[in-house]
Order: C-alpha cells, then sequence, then structure tokens
C-alpha cells in the first residue's frame, strides 16, 4: 500500500469542516444545538427514554463529553433527565416538546446537508463511498474493540 495515502486527513477535515456548514445552516433555521448535540438526539428520536450508559454506547460519545452535552441540552430545553422508575441508580434521558418541535426542522436541515455532500455524485458512486467508509468504520471499530496501540 502507498505510503502517502491521504484518506485520514481528507475524513477529518471533511468533517470540520462539515460541522461548520451544518451548525450554520441548523441557526439559519433557527435550531440552536451544535451537529454533536443533534447526534444524541437522532438517537433519541428512534427511542426516547434511554439511560444514559445506552447513548454513551449509541454515540460514541466519551461519559464526560456526554454528561457535558447533555448539560447543554437540558439547559435548553431539549432534553431532561429522569431516575427511572423501575431501578432508581438508572437516569434516563428524554425528549421535550421542544425537541418534538424542532425535530422535523432538523431532519430537513440534515437532508440539505446530505444533498450538498452528493452533489455531482451518481447513485453508483455514493453507494460505492458509503461501502468503503462502513468498511474503514469497521476497521476501526475492531481495532478499537481489541484495544491494540
Amino acid at each position: 500500500m502507498k505510503i502517502d495515502r491521504q484518506g485520514g486527513f481528507l475524513i477529518s477535515q471533511i468533517h470540520r469542516l462539515s460541522a461548520r456548514v451544518f451548525g450554520r445552516m441548523l441557526r439559519a433555521h433557527g435550531i440552536e444545538i451544535n451537529p454533536a448535540q443533534g447526534r444524541i438526539l437522532f438517537v433519541l428520536w428512534r427511542e426516547d427514554g434511554i439511560p444514559i450508559h445506552e447513548l454513551v454506547r449509541r454515540t460514541s460519545l466519551g461519559k464526560s463529553a456526554l454528561t457535558s452535552m447533555l448539560d447543554r441540552l437540558e439547559g435548553t430545553g431539549y432534553v431532561v433527565r429522569e431516575r427511572s422508575e423501575d431501578d432508581r441508580r438508572v437516569i434516563l434521558v428524554r425528549r421535550t416538546a421542544k425537541d418534538r418541535a424542532a425535530q422535523a426542522a432538523y431532519e430537513r436541515v440534515s437532508k440539505e446537508m446530505a444533498e450538498l455532500y452528493y452533489a455531482g455524485l451518481t447513485a453508483k458512486e455514493i453507494d460505492s463511498f458509503e461501502r468503503t467508509l462502513e468498511r474503514i468504520l469497521g476497521n476501526l471499530i475492531e481495532h478499537d474493540e481489541k484495544g491494540d496501540v
């Protein structure tokens, strides 16, 4: 394999720039959350009222980073944290009416962002690209789970 490949660098650049663009698009639609907080909300849209440890797993965020983001989301009224009735030691994260109202706008912005990502690409190119990204992600997950250096 050629050593001077730039895939990781390009992914990093895309990540930074897309977060900035996506954040501006969200603000233009009156949504006061950042893209990382959006990841948390996206998980909750699929399943509301889940424990914090499950949010850590599903978002791949560290517990301290997640806690900080939940503090901000709770402070702005998007989520609430409640003790589980089944096990008082477990804290559940639940959506609020404000989050439900913002979901449609967030999904519109996400669609606009996807259109921006894939502008000028064919469906076949997009499929191939996404399969490649899934393989790269799988490689990284496997390596991470092994705890390799």
